[in-house]
């Protein structure tokens, strides 16, 4: 579930990571900008940093997270939120269940705490450095591959 992600190239790069790893849907929440926009045209853009991935992920527009989140945990599906804050874990330390789902949150803001509450767990990626984060699309990357490859 990508959560209001600003960037249409961030959105392209986790089409391209999704695919890589087989993710069978992508839930596109709020404003984050979807493969085709509202006039039914390609986004060139999108395209340009997805490379066809855009194409095999399924993918779905939907305008609000909690309502993703509740479908998704009524389905007993594992939601880990990929963030850092208070009670977050390793994201090496992580271990999933059969069906599990992640959430990234906005570039700038993360993730809401009310969406957080509805998450099973947060996985942070440590930082060692100066700064204090990655960017969305390769902190998803980061942490999808190494926690689906369990």
């Amino acid at each position: 579930m990508l959560d209001n992600i600003r960037s249409v190239y961030n959105v392209g790069a986790i089409f391209r990571t999704a695919d890589a790893l087989a993710v069978d849907k992508i839930y596109l929440v709020g404003v984050t900008p979807a493969p085709i926009d509202r006039f039914g045209r390609f986004r060139k853009d999108l395209a340009k940093s997805a490379l066809g991935a855009e194409k095999s992920v399924a993918w779905e527009s939907v305008s609000t997270l909690t309502v993703v989140l509740k479908k998704l945990k009524k389905a007993d599906y594992q939601l880990i939120a990929v963030e850092q804050g208070n009670g977050s874990v390793d994201y090496k330390k992580v271990k999933i269940k059969a069906k599990v789902a992640f959430v990234v949150g906005e570039e700038t803001k993360g993730i809401t705490k009310k969406s957080l509450a509805l998450c099973d767990l947060v996985a942070e990626i440590p930082m060692r450095g100066q700064k204090e984060s990655l960017n969305v699309s390769v902190a998803t990357g980061v942490a999808l591959f190494r926690i689906l490859n369990q």
